[in-house]
């Protein structure tokens, strides 16, 4: 007698037969139809505006503005999390635009300022800069006389 069959003897538990496995379910996922794509296209928040008058729009309708990974709620990077943070703490209102909704806005924006990363911060109608930048900025106390004074008179 081996030293597995007397383990064996001695757990009552390891004489027990194996669970039958459960039978794994395939699913069939349905083929993505052009027009399902097409109403994709069109949920984008730009609309049918060109990439540069919906970036336009947005940075100049806004008092503050930030082009970031995700949303506040849910940033999809490290510095969009922290820029997001940082904006949020001024207790100030600001616009987000979530990038990776659509793919020509994130590349828009990049030519738009000539900046190549993202998250990007506008202030007032200006390109404040990015993470880094907006990190010092908050640092060094700019920042937050840069917001009260793009912000609307109330």
């Amino acid at each position: 007698m081996g030293i597995i069959d007397r383990i064996k003897r001695r757990l009552p538990i390891l004489n027990t037969p194996a669970p039958t496995p459960t039978p794994v379910r395939k699913v069939t996922l349905a083929p993505t139809r052009v027009e399902e794509d097409e109403e994709r296209e069109e949920a984008s928040p730009r609309g049918n505006k060109s990439v540069a008058d919906y970036i336009d729009e947005v940075v100049k309708g806004n008092p503050v503005v930030l082009f970031m990974k995700g949303n506040p709620q849910s940033p999809q990077c490290g510095f969009s999390a922290g820029a997001s943070g940082i904006l949020t703490s001024y207790g100030k209102p600001y616009a987000t635009v979530n990038v990776l909704a659509d793919p020509d806005v994130r590349e828009g924006v990049k030519s738009y300022t000539s900046w190549p990363t993202i998250p990007q911060v506008f202030v007032g109608g200006e390109f404040v800069g990015g993470a880094d930048i907006l990190k010092q900025l908050h640092e060094s106390g700019e920042l937050k006389d840069l917001i009260e004074k793009a912000q609307p008179a109330s």
